[in-house]
């Protein structure tokens, strides 16, 4: 079973910022979207359908543990997986439990 990958107008606006820093998050963005779409169950499980996946930014130099963070929503029933969020870990340590709850409300995905 394949799944679409779609972005969500504030994950594309946090990639935007993050790519002026880290130029190779993009093309690691679209590696990761493609690796989605076969298997959509990647990363921690945070509920409510979410995952955290940890990602290595090359252009940071410093791993998965230092990396970058994208939240994913898996909807099975539509095949679609919804990309909300990414951000530095430098940047912010985890997403808050009411910004998750946010974004999925926003995007009629609860």
């Amino acid at each position: 079973m394949s799944y679409s990958v779609e972005t969500i107008s504030s994950f594309d606006r946090e990639l935007k910022r993050l790519s002026k820093k880290y130029a190779s998050l993009k093309s690691e963005v679209y590696e990761l979207g493609e690796l989605l779409q076969s298997n959509p169950f990647q990363g921690e499980p945070l509920g409510r359908d979410c995952y955290k996946i940890r990602i290595a930014i090359a252009s940071k130099g410093k791993g998965k543990s230092g990396g970058g963070r994208i939240i994913s929503c898996v909807k099975v029933t539509a095949e679609r997986v919804i990309l909300l969020s990414i951000y530095d870990k430098s940047e912010q340590e985890d997403i808050e439990d009411a910004l998750l709850k946010q974004l999925l409300k926003e995007n009629d995905l609860i």
